[in-house]
């Protein structure tokens, strides 16, 4: 297991920058232009890549009018069938080398999600230097043996998955010679409420596999990425739409470039904040410093004269002793004439 994977020359993984991915599933809404906006859009709002999703509906399910084949359950896509709703949310194969260009000359990765061996051929064949699996396909051993077979670093997402069934996938990919492996924590409720998103699993999932964990966020709020990052999170995956008044599928839990730029710069903030492991001051804290307590002479103290309670005490600033003595000099007497304000030092004091 390898708690860090490499994409090109950039690291992922713990004490390295987040890597925040825009997915722009559906919201292309199948308009050329508006994916090149959408590529635009992400590199504006501080994106480290953009992601596809490559499949066709016979890829993904069969062309069926059948109940079983249809939406229900209170999701927002309920009563249509599933090769209708994969038919709009299609991306067209041919736009994906035109977008990866796109994407490679603004300086951002280009990668997808493949839903069946044709698309992670198709992938490979367009260079693409890493790849996710969706929650849905996890349990799909076939496609992650293909998929982690390519030896590229392969995200898996892990919305609905059992500990078992995460162990599983992560054990096929494994064994299929990829070490390259990072999890996503993902909630597949659309679009999913702060309280279903559990994100403590974060530090048990990166305890106990040892990978690099990210979050695939479904919800609207961005302090759900930002406090996924302080616990631990290293990748963020969020959905990019121009516009929410869109009619798309995906419309509903995908944030509007503002928002996602927001949440970008929130979670560089956060990522600033997190630092390391440090006690002690810091350069821009030695000033205060300064303000800390220490023993001074509160009153004019004779030569020979006791220290008291009366006469000394822990004060600011901190040119004195250390408070911590003031038992000690609580036995002692002045070495000589002591000023009010003067801070105490040993060379000012006598034994008992």
């Amino acid at each position: 297991m390898n708690s860090v994977i490499t994409i090109g020359d950039r690291k992922i993984g713990f004490c390295n920058p987040v890597y925040i991915v825009a997915e722009l599933s559906s919201n292309h809404q199948q308009d050329y232009d508006k994916a090149i906006r959408l590529v635009q859009a992400a590199k504006t709002a501080g994106a480290d890549a953009i992601k596809l999703q490559t499949a066709t509906p016979d890829g993904i399910t069969l062309d069926s009018q059948d109940d079983i084949f249809r939406v229900s359950g209170g999701t927002i896509w309920d009563g249509r069938t599933l090769y209708d709703l994969y038919q709009e949310v299609y991306t067209p194969w041919e736009w994906h080398p035109k977008l990866k260009k796109v994407a490679y000359d603004m300086g951002l990765d280009f990668f997808s999600t493949p839903y069946d061996s044709t698309a992670v051929d198709f992938l490979e064949q367009l260079g693409v230097p890493l790849y996710k699996i969706s929650s849905s396909e996890i349990v799909d051993h076939a496609l992650i043996r293909k998929t982690a077979a390519t030896g590229k670093p392969l995200i898996l997402s892990t919305g609905m998955a059992t500990l078992e069934e995460i162990q599983e996938a992560v054990t096929v990919a494994h064994e299929a010679g990829n070490n390259q492996i990072a999890l996503l924590k993902c909630t597949t409720a659309y679009p999913a409420l702060p309280e279903e998103m559990h994100l403590r699993t974060i530090p048990h999932l990166a305890e106990t596999f040892q990978l690099p964990i990210g979050l695939s966020d479904h919800s609207l709020d961005i302090a759900i990425p930002a406090a996924a990052v302080a616990l631990g999170a290293c990748i963020i995956e969020k959905h990019l739409i121009i516009s929410r008044s869109e009619t798309c599928p995906d419309s509903a839990f995908s944030l509007e470039p503002e928002e996602f730029k927001l949440m970008v710069d929130t979670v560089r903030t956060v990522e600033k904040a997190l630092g390391e492991v440090h006690y002690g001051y810091s350069k821009r804290e030695a000033p205060g410093h300064n303000y800390r307590r220490s023993l001074f002479a509160v009153k004019d103290i004779r030569t020979n004269e006791p220290f008291t309670n009366d006469n000394v005490r822990s004060i600011r600033p901190s040119y004195g002793l250390h408070p911590k003595h003031l038992s000690e000099i609580l036995k002692c007497h002045a070495a000589q004439d002591i000023k009010r304000g003067t801070p105490l030092s040993w060379e000012l004091t006598i034994g008992s």
